[in-house]
């Protein structure tokens, strides 16, 4: 349910609000996504998740270099240029740990699966290229907050493939709640950010959602 100005206050402000949005929707606590982070899955589950995650997150431009534009002052677009250009090795490396776990997993379902994906990637970026003032940036900023989880899921299936993870270099969180607060005090802002931040997180859920069906799908096969 969208965030009112009643939620956001008694959550602490909007940063408040963003950080109680990524703890129960995002991406760290789903339990698939612990099982991959603690490498109690084949790396064929790892490997299929780096697949999606780089159909969802592989090509540029992506969510956060969408939202660039639609930035409103410089501080907002300060720490959005330092995010795509960390994103951007972020992607660089997506796509090397692709290229090193081989073909996707045999899976029955695997059209449903890909067109479902499809249309989780045009979502995301419909919301990144949103024209409602703070919407691209609140995805943008549930990217950033999200992809400390899914970096995680990466860094296994890496370590399992013989590869170097370098650290990243996305902007780190008390430089991102400093921003978030530069942008807080019109509730209008603060709801669109939140709206961007709430339906990236639900997209990133049912890509987990996804992803372990597929891993019951292969184990019923």
């Amino acid at each position: 349910m969208p965030f009112d100005s009643v939620q956001i206050a008694r959550q602490g402000g909007i940063w408040g609000a963003l950080d109680a949005l990524a703890a129960s929707d995002g991406s760290a606590g789903h339990p698939y996504v612990g099982r991959l982070r603690q490498n109690m899955e084949p790396l064929r589950d790892l490997a299929d998740a780096a697949h999606y995650l780089c159909l969802l997150h592989g090509r540029h431009p992506g969510v956060i270099d969408h939202a660039l534009p639609h930035a409103r002052d410089s501080v907002e677009r300060a720490w959005l240029e330092a995010a795509a250009e960390a994103f951007a090795a972020e992607r660089a490396l997506l796509v090397q740990l692709v290229a090193a776990a081989g073909p996707l997993p045999s899976t029955p379902g695997q059209a449903e699966s890909d067109n479902a994906a499809l249309h989780q990637r045009h979502a995301v970026e419909m919301l990144s290229q949103s024209d409602r003032a703070g919407c691209a940036t609140g995805t943008a900023l549930a990217l950033v907050l999200d992809w400390t989880a899914i970096r995680a899921v990466l860094n296994s299936a890496a370590e399992r493939l013989g590869l170097e993870m370098p650290e990243t270099r996305l902007p780190p969180i008390e430089e991102t709640a400093s921003v978030v607060a530069e942008l807080s005090g019109e509730t209008i802002i603060e709801r669109a950010i939140l709206f961007g931040a709430e339906q990236l997180f639900a997209q990133h859920r049912g890509l987990w959602e996804l992803l372990e069906a597929r891993m019951e799908a292969r184990g019923r096969a």
